[in-house]
C-alpha cells in the first residue's frame, strides 16, 4: 500500500506535526490503496506562513515570468500524464480511459487557456479617456487557500492554482482526503517545473479540519472552494470574521429543457451526459424537463439508453462508468433511489442495489425516472449519482418556471431548433451558464453558478479576476 503522509511546504516534502493517518479507499474494490495523514493547526500555519513570507517576492515577479513558468508546468504535467490518469482512477473511480482523456485532459485544457488569456490580461490600465491621470490596477488578493474536491480534482486544482499563479497569488491548496494522491502528484510538477519556496503549499486534510483553519485563518487572504453547498455555507461563516475574498463552486441541479424541434440526438446526448463521471459532476442535467407531444417516445429512448450502459471497475479499460467514490455517497443515492420510488415516480431504467455480477465496490445501477414532479425529493435535491429525473411540460413559459423552482442555479440546457426561442430561454434561466443543441462553452468561458450553486466564476480572464484586487490610483505620472 502506497504510503504519502508528507505535506509539501515551501518548497520541500516535510512530516506532519503529528501522527494522524488516513485511509485513502479504492471505490471499486472497497479496500485502501493508500495512507496519507491529515494536517492540524500547526501544519495549516506553517504552509500559511511560508506561503505569506513568498507573497512580496511573488507579486512582484513580472507576469512574463509567472506565465513561463505556467508554460513549464503544462510541460511537466504532460510527462506525468498515466501517473496522474491511474491516481484518479484508484481512488476516486474514474475508469481509466475517462481518467486519462478527460480527468488529466481537463487540466491540460485549462493550463493552456490559462496560458493564453494572461498573455491579454490587462495588469494595469487607463480609468478612460476622460481621466488620463487616472489608473487601474489589478494585484494579487494575497494568500490564497485552495480547498477542491474528488470528483473532478485536476480540473478544479488546475482551474484555481493556474488563475492565482498568473495573479501573483501564493497558496495553501487542500485537496479532497478522498482523492489526494493526484494532488500529491500536482506538489511534484509544481516542484519540478521551478515555482519558488512558499508559493505553492500542499497540506492535507479533512474539511472540518484543515478546511476550517484556513477558511479562519487571520493571513489567508482569499478562499476558492469547490464542493457542496452545505460545506459552502459552513466555510462562508468561518470566513466572515477576517473578511476575507469567499469565492464558492457548489451544488447544482441542471434542467435540461428538450422541445419537440430537438435534434435527433438530444435525449441521448443528455442521457449519456447525465451518466458521465458517475453522474458525479455538479453542473450535470439531472432534470429531463420533454415538451408534452415527445415525452412518451422521450422516456422510453431515456430509458433505452440507460439500459445500455455498462458499469465497471475503474482499472478495467473501455468506455463504462465507474463506482460512485465512497460508502456514504453509495448509501445517500440508495435511499434517493428509493425515495423516489416510495414518492411515485416512475422507474423506467436501474433502480436499487448494485449491477449485476458485481457485489462489491460502489456500484450503482445508471436510473432513469419518469413522471417527476416538481415536489418530490429527487426533483429537489441533488443525488450526486447516476439518477436522471424526467419531467413533463406543456409551454414554454411553464418549462421555465420548473427549470427556475430550485435554490440551485449552476447549468442549464436547451434544446432546441428554433433560434430565437434559444435565445429567450437563455436570457430568462436562472443559472451562471446555459449550453443549447450539445455545444459546449469555448475555451476561456467563465464557469460558475447564482444562488446556492455559488459566487465567483473560473477559467480564462474571468478566473484570473477573481483572483486580484482592483485598485484606483489618481494622479498617475505620464510615462
Amino acid at each position: 500500500m502506497l504510503e504519502k503522509r508528507e505535506f509539501y511546504i515551501n518548497g520541500e516534502w516535510v512530516a506532519p506535526a503529528k501522527k494522524n493517518d488516513h485511509h485513502v479507499i479504492d471505490p471499486s474494490t472497497e479496500e485502501p490503496c493508500a495512507v496519507i495523514s491529515l494536517g492540524g493547526q500547526e501544519d495549516t500555519d506553517k504552509a500559511v506562513a511560508a506561503a505569506k513570507a513568498a507573497l512580496p517576492g511573488w507579486m512582484a515577479t513580472p507576469p512574463e515570468e509567472r506565465i513561463a513558468l505556467l508554460e513549464k508546468l503544462l510541460e511537466v504535467y504532460k510527462t506525468r500524464a498515466e501517473d496522474l490518469a491511474k491516481a484518479m482512477s484508484t481512488e476516486m473511480g474514474a475508469p481509466i480511459d475517462m481518467s486519462r482523456s478527460s480527468q488529466v485532459g481537463a487540466g491540460t485544457y485549462h493550463l493552456d487557456n490559462f496560458i493564453k488569456a494572461a498573455k491579454d490580461f490587462k495588469f494595469e490600465a487607463p480609468l478612460g479617456d476622460h481621466a488620463p491621470n487616472d489608473r487601474i490596477i489589478r494585484e494579487a488578493v494575497g494568500v490564497a487557500g485552495l480547498i477542491t474536491p474528488w470528483n473532478w480534482p485536476m480540473n478544479q486544482i488546475t482551474l484555481k492554482v493556474g488563475a492565482a499563479v498568473v495573479a501573483g497569488c501564493t497558496m495553501v491548496l487542500k485537496p479532497s482526503e478522498e482523492s489526494p494522491l493526484d494532488a500529491m502528484i500536482f506538489a511534484e510538477l509544481m516542484h519540478e517545473a521551478g515555482f519558488p519556496k512558499g508559493v505553492f503549499n500542499l497540506v492535507n486534510g479533512d474539511g472540518a479540519g484543515v478546511g476550517t483553519q484556513l477558511s479562519a485563518h487571520e493571513d489567508v487572504d482569499m478562499i476558492s472552494f469547490t464542493g457542496s453547498t452545505r460545506a459552502g455555507t459552513a466555510i462562508s461563516k468561518n470566513a466572515a470574521d477576517t473578511l476575507k475574498k469567499v469565492h464558492l463552486e457548489l451544488g447544482g441541479k441542471g434542467a435540461n429543457i428538450i422541445f419537440a424541434d430537438a435534434d435527433e440526438k438530444a435525449v441521448k446526448r443528455g442521457v449519456m451526459h447525465m451518466m458521465q463521471n458517475t453522474g458525479q459532476s455538479c453542473n450535470a442535467p439531472s432534470r429531463m424537463l420533454v415538451e408534452a407531444s415527445i415525452y412518451d417516445k422521450t422516456v422510453e429512448e431515456a430509458g433505452e439508453v440507460a439500459g445500455k450502459v455498462t458499469v465497471g471497475p475503474a482499472s478495467e479499460e473501455g468506455r463504462h462508468i465507474g463506482p460512485v467514490v465512497n460508502e456514504v455517497q453509495f448509501n445517500k443515492i440508495q435511499d434517493l433511489i428509493q425515495k423516489g420510488i416510495d414518492e411515485g415516480a416512475r422507474l423506467v431504467a436501474g433502480g436499487t442495489g448494485r449491477p449485476d455480477g458485481l457485489n462489491r465496490g460502489f456500484f450503482v445501477k445508471p436510473t432513469v425516472f419518469a413522471d417527476v414532479t416538481p415536489d418530490m425529493t429527487i426533483a429537489r435535491e441533488e443525488i450526486f449519482g447516476p439518477v436522471l429525473s424526467i419531467m413533463k411540460f406543456e409551454t414554454e413559459e411553464q418549462a421555465v418556471e420548473i427549470a427556475n423552482d430550485t435554490v440551485y442555479g449552476l447549468t442549464n440546457y436547451v434544446q432546441s431548433g428554433d433560434g430565437e426561442r434559444r435565445n429567450r430561454l437563455a436570457r430568462r434561466l436562472r443559472s451562471g451558464m446555459v449550453e443549447m443543441n450539445g455545444q459546449s462553452r469555448a475555451a476561456g468561458s467563465p464557469f460558475g453558478g447564482m444562488k446556492r450553486s455559488g459566487n465567483g466564476r473560473e477559467g480564462g480572464l474571468y478566473g484570473i479576476e477573481d483572483f486580484t484586487e482592483i485598485k484606483a490610483v489618481s494622479g498617475w505620472a505620464a510615462e
